[in-house]
């Protein structure tokens, strides 16, 4: 499709943006000035690699290009990617050379496109293309953008294999991690365990010896129940014999006339017999 202002320009915007330029320079130029502009896209220019790709740009108001000075120029590197100068192409930069063609049929109407052949990712980027005419000068910016689908599709396929690697490298972290939480978890429960079975022997051993005590203890006091009984066997044998000793006094009491002669010795033998009971009730028990 073609718009028509004076010359023939090959469009790549829509007719009312392609007016706009030619009305503003026509608002700004003075009648009878020789000021020019140059207009290109005002969208990125899309190509896939390998292809061939045309960068479009006009003066305005047209103007035959054919004497003019025109640079194509690489903003990245401020390189020369052509440069065309009364009707010669001159020098330009190596990675472009035998890749570029100004298109010189649409040189008369004013246009100043630009093939590039077989591009590559690297020639996407930003292009001015600059005319000097005399003292006047203008560019304008060209945006190229430049897609690899076998770049994207490998891109893809490595992020995804980043993905997994990287969800694998994850993965086998927290099993390694969980094994060695695992691993110290039961470590740390035979420890617990073989702390708690000598604990248990602990509490075995002291349960024996209370067992050991307690036999000594039951030991003791059937000892002590012996002695005891000892004792109350003992003490029934002076109560008998202390009965057997009233009966005698009784009949020594009866017998004391008989025995008047003998009664000091009595008196002296009772008062020993006295004397040791006295002895006996005042000595401690013998446990």
């Amino acid at each position: 499709m073609r718009s028509r202002s004076g010359c023939n320009h090959p469009s790549s915007t829509p007719p009312w943006r392609s007016l706009l330029p030619h009305l503003l320079a026509l608002l700004l130029l003075h009648p009878g000035s020789a000021q020019i502009r140059v207009v290109a896209p005002g969208f990125p220019i899309t190509a896939i690699v390998g292809q061939d790709v045309v960068l479009r740009c006009h003066l305005s108001p047209c103007k035959d290009a054919r004497s003019l000075d025109i640079r194509w120029i690489q903003d990245r590197s401020s390189g020369l990617v052509h440069h065309y100068q009364d009707g010669l192409d001159l020098e330009q930069m190596e990675e472009y050379k035998g890749r570029t063609e100004l298109l010189r049929n649409g040189l008369s109407d004013g246009n100043l496109d630009l093939r590039v052949t077989a591009v590559t990712s690297s020639d996407s980027g930003s292009y001015t293309c600059a005319v000097q005419d005399g003292a006047d000068y203008a560019e304008a910016v060209v945006n190229l953008e430049v897609s690899d689908p076998i770049s994207q599709i490998i891109h893809s396929w490595t992020v995804a294999l980043a993905v997994v690697v990287t969800i694998l490298l994850g993965s086998f972290i927290i099993i390694v991690f969980l094994h060695r939480k695992r691993a110290a978890q039961s470590r740390e429960l035979k420890t617990k365990d073989a702390e708690l079975v000598s604990k248990g022997a602990e509490l075995g051993r002291k349960d024996a010896e209370l067992g050991i005590k307690d036999a000594e203890l039951e030991t003791k006091d059937a000892e002590l129940r012996r002695k005891d009984a000892e004792l109350v066997s003992k003490g029934a044998e002076l109560e008998r014999k202390d009965a057997e000793l009233g009966i005698k006094d009784a009949e020594l009491g009866r017998k004391d006339a008989e025995l008047d002669r003998k009664d000091a010795e009595l008196r002296r033998k009772d008062e020993e017999l006295r004397i040791k009971d006295e002895e006996m009730s005042k000595s401690p028990s013998p446990n």
